[in-house]
């Protein structure tokens, strides 16, 4: 086995992992009453999406190679992903499934981010009829659009030339179709179901289990070194880099939203600092391999900071993102892709605002967020409202009161008395 396959297959482990990472970060955000069903979300979305990957959307959809429309591919190109065993055995295309592993993993923790905003409310089932639904037309013909590769060997739309502009925009490992995707999708699903009956306000808005929250942010920090580092195309000094900054930018965002935080409330949290990690790993993840660590340091505190402020948006605005998956994902990952456009190192990026003087690379990076931000809404609000008025996607008011364990998956803790 070579070393770069060793490698990805280890990456696309480290990334699978973030999943179960993040059901641990989030379930102990929630009541306690509500753990299961919010950690459910994230390990229902592994199997919908690894199976549709496996039929339509590997070779299908996501790989522009595959013929089709520029924007949605063709589904039925390699259904089951038959032809790609024509490489196992020493075939040209042996390697093929390592990168298929690692690509899904990326769909697989996009799709999981969502269920942050529908916390405490979401039924399950309607939840993985919306993850098949959004894996189908969001999230495969995004990733097509940054990093699918054609007949030609050119990467996608997005990455090649943003709306005629003449630029493509650079995103490392998804700050785009990853994070800035599920944040505006995030925002359609809460603005669909509602705010929660019981605990939507600052005060009542309280983490049930504090260490598993921090447990699911260690491992995320953990995972996104695979994350940031097993995207092919760096040489080793440049991998060094995206490894580096990947330590740079959460180590100050977390400094940046702890200390706004205890300005505005008095104290820091280790909710706050916990949070502020996440903001940075979102933050460099578009940035990581483009930037001086001096700069990705500047990135995070900026991240932090701003972010800080950002999760409480929800409260002065009335909708209701139960996790933040729009004040940190949705914000942070707008603010790591600008950021490439205003300080990306002239020698890694061709130049930018602040390094060359170059408008096109910023420009392309604005619009490239804006198309998807505003695509992933779309769609998601067209989902979340047919399944909402159909088979219904909101719990019971009862049930929502007493607690989604109980009625949907069983109690997540036995105690005794």
């Amino acid at each position: 086995m070579s070393v770069e396959l060793s490698w990805q297959l280890i990456c696309a482990a480290l990334v699978l992992f973030m999943t179960p990472g993040l059901a641990f970060f989030y379930g102990g955000l929630v009541k306690q009453k509500s753990v299961v069903s919010m950690m459910m979300l994230s390990f229902g979305s592994i199997a919908v999406v690894t199976l549709l990957y496996v039929l339509v959307g590997g070779t299908g959809i996501t790989n522009g190679a595959s013929g089709g429309p520029a924007l949605f591919g063709n589904p039925f190109n390699d259904v089951g992903m038959s032809d790609l065993m024509t490489g196992v055995g020493g075939g040209e295309a042996a390697n093929a499934f390592g990168g298929h592993a690692f690509l899904v993993a990326f769909c697989i923790i996009t799709v999981a981010l969502v269920s942050g905003a529908v916390a405490d409310r979401a039924r399950f089932w309607p939840w993985m009829l919306f993850a098949a639904l959004f894996t189908l037309f969001v999230v495969f013909p995004t990733f097509r659009w940054i990093w699918g590769i054609n007949e030609d060997g050119e990467l996608g739309w997005l990455s090649t030339d943003v709306l005629g502009l003449g630029q493509g925009a650079l995103d490392w490992a998804g700050g785009t179709v990853i994070h800035q995707s599920a944040g505006a999708a995030a925002l359609a699903l809460a603005l669909v179901l509602g705010k929660r009956k019981v605990g939507f306000s600052k005060e009542e808005t309280v983490a049930h289990n504090v260490p598993l929250v921090l447990i699911g942010a260690a491992i995320l920090w953990f995972g996104w070194y695979g994350f940031n580092t097993g995207v092919f195309g760096a040489d080793e000094g440049q991998t060094s880099l995206i490894f580096f900054n990947t330590l740079v930018a959460p180590a100050a965002a977390l400094l940046g939203w702890i200390v706004v935080e205890a300005l505005k409330d008095g104290k820091a949290t280790a909710v706050g600092a916990a949070s502020g990690i996440v903001t940075g790993l979102v933050a460099i993840t578009p940035a990581c391999a483009f930037l001086t660590p001096i700069w990705a340091m500047v990135l995070g505190l900026v991240a932090g900071a701003i972010c800080a402020f950002a999760v409480d948006l929800k409260f002065k605005l009335g909708f209701d993102d139960t996790l933040d998956v729009v004040g940190i994902h949705l914000v942070a990952g707008f603010i790591g892709c600008l950021w490439v456009g205003i300080f990306g190192a002239e020698a890694l990026t061709g130049g930018s605002l602040a390094f060359g003087g170059e408008t096109k690379l910023f420009l392309a990076q604005l619009l490239s967020s804006l198309t998807v931000i505003a695509f992933s809404f779309i769609v998601t609000f067209i989902f979340a409202m047919a399944i909402e008025k159909t088979i219904g996607f909101r719990a019971k008011e009862e049930d929502e009161v007493a607690g989604l364990d109980l009625a949907l998956h069983g109690e997540g803790y036995a105690l005794n008395d």
